[in-house]
């Protein structure tokens, strides 16, 4: 992490546990400026290097910290709901093919795009192509450039969904078991990593993307 961003982050909140999930802090760094931080909150955060920038998500909303430009800029998500932690974990944040930030919400599946750019907010509905009858929200989200594609889960239902990056659609992923409880999910070869409150899951993606088995081997050293 660059100097720029440490600064800018040093003013941020202190990165806790969300949910009961035990979320990685990241690098080194932005663990050491987290940890000295004067505020406590739980929160989702993604570090842009590309743009020297960080985002972060709270309960309150969504931030962009930078290092040229005093304080946090706050950004307003029309209509954004969640349920609290109570329930689950915290709606996720994820960064896009081109930088922009995606907020979910843990209730409906609803999406929350911020242009990298001009920092313009715009809501999507991708259309589930199964659950209609659910109330489908997404408590985690990672972007695949393999795949081309986001993948979010859904922390009641245990399901695992393939994003379009227009957020048109949503494709049920076929799994071999449940995902209950996710609360992260990062990219690792041939898949991806799921955190829940009580361990870490590899998921292995097939080719396609369309269907994955859920393994127990462990996957905790995968940053969220």
């Amino acid at each position: 992490m660059s100097k720029g961003i440490a600064k800018a982050f040093s003013v941020a909140l202190l990165i806790v546990p969300i949910g009961g999930c035990d979320i990685d802090a990241g690098p080194r760094e932005t663990q050491a400026i987290a940890a000295s931080a004067p505020l406590a909150a739980e929160a989702r955060y993604q570090v842009d290097p590309a743009r020297n920038r960080v985002w972060l998500l709270s309960h309150e909303g969504v931030f962009l910290f930078e290092p040229s430009r005093p304080g946090r800029i706050a950004l307003s998500l029309p209509d954004w709901v969640w349920v609290g932690t109570q329930y689950g974990c915290l709606p996720d944040l994820a960064l896009g093919p081109r930088g922009e930030a995606v907020i979910t919400s843990n209730i409906v599946p609803t999406l929350w795009r911020v242009d990298p750019d001009t920092l313009a907010v715009s809501v999507h509905r991708p259309v589930l192509d199964a659950d209609d009858d659910k109330d489908v929200g997404f408590s985690a989200l990672v972007y695949s450039r393999e795949h081309g594609a986001f993948f979010a889960a859904s922390y009641s239902h245990g399901s695992l969904w393939r994003i379009d990056p227009r957020f048109e659609s949503a494709q049920k992923v076929s799994l071999s078991a449940p995902l209950r409880e996710a609360c992260g999910l990062a990219l690792r070869a041939r898949g991806l990593c799921a955190r829940t409150p009580h361990r870490s899951w590899t998921v292995e993606l097939a080719p396609h993307g369309r269907s994955a088995y859920i393994g127990a081997a462990s996957c905790a050293d995968r940053p969220f």
